[in-house]
């Protein structure tokens, strides 16, 4: 009889010949044809390209807006809505931070019994 080693239950299990002179993970070589398709619709080329989405290229006239040089910082170029997500960010940053200062200096003193 042959045996060879389960990774599922990590016993020596009973096993055919020639799963046993195969090592796990090297097998014989497998064909390199690939498989035939089995759903497979015929496609029909056009000359045109096709797109999936509705609308217009924004990405130049966006270039445009984001690269023109007005002294205002790149992440605040959109006016208010970058306005309040900046300063709500700069906001929970130093609340954090005086929070986690604040937690470590009630760590560092002792207990009083």
């Amino acid at each position: 009889m042959y045996y060879k080693f389960s990774g599922f239950t990590q016993k020596l299990t009973g096993a055919w010949a020639s799963e046993a002179y195969s090592p796990q993970g090297l097998r014989p070589v497998v064909s390199t044809e690939a498989p035939p398709i089995i759903f497979a619709t015929p496609t029909k080329l056009t000359s045109s390209p096709t797109y999936d989405y509705a609308g217009k290229n924004k990405v130049p006239e966006l270039q445009k807006f984001f690269q023109k040089s007005d002294g205002v910082p790149i992440h605040l170029k959109r006016g208010l809505p970058d306005q309040m997500l900046y300063r709500t960010t700069m906001a929970l940053t130093v609340g954090g931070t005086i929070y986690c200062l604040i937690a470590l200096y009630m760590a560092s003193q002792p207990k009083n019994k």
